[in-house]
């Protein structure tokens, strides 16, 4: 079992910055993917960032050049550094991982995180 939690939204200014952190607790996995969704009320939740577990990323092009997705494997914990944000980055953020228990792999969320970029 994993258990996943976020921190690290708030309130903040357009233009300006923001980084989220997304834990991994427990113990006797190895994470294969971790990924960054925004969820924006109406809509369906969307990819923002991608990193694998050889260490390679992407990003939705909404956010190429302003957002930077990084980790700490020590401490099992995904960022997500957000500068240059806009209005249209506000909404719920979660947290996806792929865990793999031996020859099993299973799938995680974690509770979200509230971004709210004013203008």
């Amino acid at each position: 079992q994993v258990q996943l939690v976020e921190s690290g939204g708030g309130l903040v200014q357009a233009g300006g910055s923001l980084r989220l952190s997304c834990a991994a607790s427990g113990s006797g996995f190895s994470i294969n993917v971790m990924e960054w969704y925004l969820q924006v009320p109406g809509k369906e939740r969307e990819l923002v960032a991608t990193i694998r577990s050889g260490g390679t990323t992407n990003y939705a092009d909404s956010v190429k050049g302003r957002f930077t997705i990084s980790r700490d494997n020590a401490k099992n914990t995904v960022y997500l550094q957000m500068n240059s944000l806009k209005p249209d980055d506000t909404g719920v953020y979660y947290c996806y991982g792929i865990f793999s228990f031996g020859s099993y792999q299973y799938q995680y969320w974690g509770q979200g995180t509230q971004v709210t970029v004013s203008s």
